[in-house]
């Protein structure tokens, strides 16, 4: 499980350095091997251990690609998606440039838990994110309403 918040630094080149609990935890699951795509509603980064997107691949595969918002979203997932290794030494990922220009990263950067997944947010649109106001336009689903925290 893949939980909490780091704040990380990405170098020019855009090496970035995976803390070490987290980077034990990706080494462990997948030795290493991860897949960077673009998040479909947010300019952030998804990333994800290689065999949890391996579960996920057929899914997005079957999307109804005559829907136009299904097919945006198989273009962004798929088109995006690039196998990457965290190198065991260090921690070290080196993104590639489409995806640091998609979600706008830079120096300063936050890597959040999701649990089966992580996301990799630029530092100043994560905290953005997280002082907006709720404009109200989604409803909770149900399931939330049920929750008890």
């Amino acid at each position: 499980m893949y939980l909490g918040s780091n704040a990380i630094s990405m170098d020019s080149k855009g090496r970035l350095a995976i803390p070490a609990k987290v980077r034990d935890s990706l080494l462990s699951d997948c030795a290493g091997r991860i897949v960077v795509t673009a998040h479909t509603e947010e300019r952030c980064l998804l990333v994800y251990p290689e065999q949890q997107w391996q579960l996920l691949l057929p899914q997005i595969e079957s999307l109804p690609n005559i829907n136009r918002k299904a097919a945006k979203m198989q273009r962004l997932l798929l088109g995006y998606a690039t196998p990457l290794e965290v190198e065991g030494s260090n921690g070290r990922v080196l993104l590639p440039p489409t995806l640091r220009e998609y979600a706008g990263l830079e120096k300063k950067l936050m890597l959040v838990g999701q649990s089966k997944k992580l996301e990799l947010w630029s530092e100043e649109e994560w905290f953005k994110y997280l002082g907006a106001v709720d404009d109200g336009d989604d409803e909770l689903p149900a399931e939330v309403l049920s929750l008890s925290l």
